[in-house]
């Protein structure tokens, strides 16, 4: 089984990516949250940021990209396989409504045809490998038998699915009898994605589907960092959540101009650690509430 990192935006950058890598089990790969190249192809100055290789140092980092141009994709592609890049991954499976009503990710997924024009154009003139992330469909799980046959046509390095639709971002249970489809039908490695928060809730996905050649860990990941040594049984001593906090706490300071910029992101963190551990929920309420670095810092005994 490989282990992958999912790419959450303005989460899972650089810093966390190399603080994570530093700390805790590595990850077979590290995908690098979508990019949204210009109209010329072009990315933003913090999108550049990182992808360089240098901020990627030691680990196997796939970038992202979210777009529905031909020209847009091969061009942010021509860049990143100047970085260096083997690989690069094809957004999807964004539900978020502001990519969604652009035709991108999951939206795309609404344009089957486009879609299918959009591939042909890639893989006719890509030079790095490219895998998909994707949902199941747009509203209903029927629509991904047509979508795999799809994706079936096209030479992908893998397919990482989330099995719920668009429409249902992240609500309900991840349709898993469509994930067994897949497995049946896909002619690609395939990766699963979706709720495995705890090392319960992998073993028993891993006991229905131990043919599986990948998973994705998100925010099981951010919320317990200690996720995949528990999967592994890995028993060598470990850093702790707190000195995950720390070691952000410190590095976005440097990377981040503004305080209030830097206190929303390490709060963001302690979101999904309220996901995965609900008796931390009273101290989690206290970090929500402080104002400024100097509470936040206070309050974790960090100065």
């Amino acid at each position: 089984m490989k282990y992958y990192l999912a790419p959450l935006e303005g989460i899972t950058d650089h810093i966390y990516r190399r603080t994570y890598h530093k700390l805790f089990e590595p990850m077979d790969k590290y995908f690098i949250p979508f990019l949204t190249p210009n109209e010329n192809g072009k990315l933003s100055k913090r999108q550049r940021q990182d992808v360089l290789p240098e901020n990627n140092e030691g680990m196997y980092a796939v970038p992202q990209i979210l777009t529905n141009k031909t020209e847009e994709f091969l061009s942010a592609e021509a860049y990143l396989g100047s970085l260096g890049y083997e690989e690069i991954n094809l957004n999807l499976g964004c539900p978020s409504r502001c990519v969604v009503s652009k035709g991108r990710g999951a939206g795309f997924l609404a344009d089957p045809d486009g879609l299918r024009r959009f591939l042909d154009e890639i893989f006719e003139k890509s030079n790095i490998r490219i895998s998909i992330k994707s949902r199941i469909g747009v509203r209903d799980v029927e629509e991904f038998g047509a979508l795999l046959d799809l994706y079936n046509r096209y030479p992908l390095e893998e397919l990482i699915l989330h099995p719920r639709t668009g429409k249902e971002f992240y609500k309900g249970s991840p349709h898993r009898e469509v994930y067994r489809y897949a497995m049946k039908e896909s002619r690609h490695p395939l990766c699963y994605n979706g709720d495995l928060f705890t090392k319960e809730q992998y073993e028993d996905w891993e006991k229905k589907f131990p043919q599986s050649d990948a998973v994705m860990l998100g925010r099981g990941i951010l919320g317990d960092p200690l996720l995949l040594s528990k999967i592994k049984q890995n028993h060598r001593p470990a850093h702790t959540w707190m000195e995950l906090q720390y070691e952000l706490y410190l590095a976005y300071q440097k990377e981040i101009q503004e305080e209030r910029h830097v206190l929303s992101r390490l709060k963001e963190f302690w979101t999904y650690r309220a996901l995965v551990h609900r008796e931390e929920r009273e101290m989690i309420q206290k970090i929500y509430r402080t104002n400024t670095l100097k509470e936040y810092a206070e309050l974790l005994h960090f100065e």
